[in-house]
């Protein structure tokens, strides 16, 4: 078999927070209402799609109670309530919404200390399995300042029983650096994808320390990935252009771990079969091109 036609079979799963979580997991923002505000237009398709995430092998969910705000805990709780023993909630704290449904920061000791209880309230918990700590910076892009005095406190509540692991969200390697001088860090949640490829330093660094990296936004978010080259591999190996993207991110290194959302119970099932699609390096090479990176070297995923 030729180099170019090697395919390459990522791994199905990755420790997280110190339990074997499957790669492909469910993030639950597109649970709320619009602009992720409010609630649901149907709940009883919200509480489906928990549920059919669940019962196909989904055990990593990505959570915050400033979704909604509270509305995408209280689902995830009527859902799954007593939850799996499989299964690990991931939750994030440093954010408020406004009554306006505008996102604003909640960094304050005292303003974390009250996220993490409403979470533990919302989700029914009496403790949060992963708590990441959400930095503003440019909302969806990191920037350069201490966070020693917001990770302290939430290393805190760690220290009293509240919290079994923390992350972080939009930082940098720098922050990384900084919050892993105070506590171990067990994840970092930042915007990747297939054409957004700033963190490719920073997800081959946390590799190396065994730290799981969690794209949010890995299909483009609110402004979803759009390239013909994309659509052209697609239609080559015979998948959707956003399962290619999925199974991109799952082929880029290890420590990848999915949280992609929907409402939808039928997208949610074409987001999980992405999961199944081998890449050999050639297409990899024309993936990795579409971003304006590099070929990786290596790939072990």
């Amino acid at each position: 078999m030729s180099p170019t036609s090697q395919p390459h079979r990522p791994a199905t799963t990755y420790t997280l927070a110190g339990r074997t979580v499957n790669r492909m997991g469910y993030g639950a923002m597109q649970l709320a209402g619009p602009g992720v505000f409010g609630p649901p237009k149907d709940r009883d398709a919200a509480i489906a799609v928990l549920r059919a995430a669940v019962a196909s092998g989904v055990n990593h969910i990505d959570t915050s109670d400033y979704y909604g705000p509270h509305i995408t805990n209280q689902l995830i709780r009527e859902a799954l309530h007593p939850y799996p023993d499989d299964l690990v909630i991931v939750t994030k704290v440093g954010a408020r919404r406004g009554a306006d449904a505008s996102w604003l920061p909640a960094l304050e000791p005292a303003a974390i200390r009250q996220a993490v209880h409403d979470n533990l309230r919302n989700l029914g918990v009496e403790v949060m399995d992963v708590v990441n700590l959400r930095i503003m910076g440019d909302i969806h892009a990191p920037t350069e300042s201490s966070i020693e005095r917001e990770f302290t406190a939430l290393a805190e509540l760690q220290r009293q029983g509240l919290v079994r692991h923390i992350g972080l969200s939009n930082v940098t390697s720098a922050q990384v650096a900084q919050a892993l001088k105070i506590a171990p860090v067990v994840c970092v949640q930042n915007q990747y994808n297939l054409v957004q490829r700033g963190d490719d330093a920073l997800v081959d660094e946390l590799a190396e320390q065994g730290i799981a990296y969690v794209p949010f936004f890995p299909l483009g978010g609110f402004t979803p990935i759009q390239s013909a080259g994309l659509s052209k591999v697609a239609s080559a190996i015979g998948a959707t252009p956003m399962q290619v993207a999925l199974a991109w991110l799952l082929h880029r290194a290890p420590n990848v771990l999915l949280i992609p959302g929907t409402s939808s119970v039928q997208h949610l099932r074409e987001n999980l079969k992405a999961a199944e699609i081998v890449l050999t390096d050639a297409i990899l090479a024309e993936l990795d091109a579409i971003g304006g990176g590099t070929p990786q070297a290596s790939r072990i995923a």
